[in-house]
């Protein structure tokens, strides 16, 4: 190898590492379709209770939009996670709104949702377990590995969790007194302009962290090779035996069957 290779084998597995990030964030947040399905049925509510007024008209379309996205992923063979959050979280504004009578409370839960959200990320991140490590662990394959075993990607997790957590503490700032003071119309139309700016920041700033980090630690991977390791060392200890005491081995793979000295298999009587 020389000198001019190995900053290019370098950069290549650097570049390798992004796309890895990149994949795995798209996956675990949702990507494209993910912001659609999260900003549709908002954007649907305020355009039709702009337009006539109308709680009712609002909230049935806002739902039967969900629905049809989720029906829409199911047809697919698609992952339904974040459509069928997504008509949750509307089913339960729909359900606010109608037994108060309020159409402002559509977006209550949500925003009560992001505010429990934002504390959940800096207070997990204060006490050395950050929920976006939690969220992603999986994604990379490494579980909690990060926690004891990658001191590096910890530090990553905490500044992304961080990053979420102030970033969605700034938007329930925004949300909350226009809640108390704003009409639903105006609440309805800053709520569907925040929905993807500050999603998009916290995204690229997990991503900015983590590609700056040390590589995952793949849990599954070692499992496995210490599964093989252990049924190598399984038949080492059995070819010993038999090479001791001349006899030959019993494979566990083939119980009630013993093997023919002469190289075959019998079934014992």
């Amino acid at each position: 190898m020389t000198s001019l290779d190995k900053p290019t084998e370098e950069t290549t597995e650097a570049d390798d590492a992004r796309a890895v990030t990149e994949a795995a964030l798209f996956e675990a947040f949702g990507g494209l379709r993910g912001m659609v399905e999260t900003v549709l049925p908002g954007l649907l509510f305020v355009t039709i209770f702009t337009l006539n007024n109308d709680l009712h008209m609002s909230a049935i379309a806002a739902l039967a939009v969900s629905v049809v996205l989720v029906v829409v992923r199911l047809a697919m063979k698609d992952t339904v996670k974040h459509a069928f959050s997504g008509v949750f979280g509307v089913a339960f504004g729909v359900v606010f709104a109608m037994m108060t009578d309020n159409a402002k409370n559509f977006y209550l839960p949500g925003m009560l949702y992001t505010l429990g959200l934002a504390l959940a990320y800096i207070v997990t991140s204060l006490a050395g377990v950050p929920l976006i490590g939690l969220i992603l662990g999986p994604v990379f394959k490494e579980n909690l590995s990060w926690r004891t075993r990658n001191p590096g990607r910890k530090k990553a997790y905490t500044k992304a969790s961080y990053a979420w957590g102030f970033i969605l503490l700034a938007k329930s700032a925004i949300l909350f007194p226009l809640y108390w003071w704003a009409d639903t119309e105006q609440l309805g139309w800053v709520l569907v302009t925040l929905k993807i700016p500050p999603f998009l920041l916290a995204v690229w700033l997990t991503w900015v962290f983590l590609a700056k980090a040390p590589a995952p630690i793949d849990v599954f991977a070692e499992m496995e090779a210490a599964e093989e390791a252990e049924k190598a060392e399984k038949a080492e200890r059995d070819r010993r035996r038999q090479d001791a005491d001349g006899t030959p081995a019993v494979s566990s793979e083939a119980d009630g069957e013993a093997a023919d000295p002469r190289g075959g298999r019998h079934r014992r009587a």
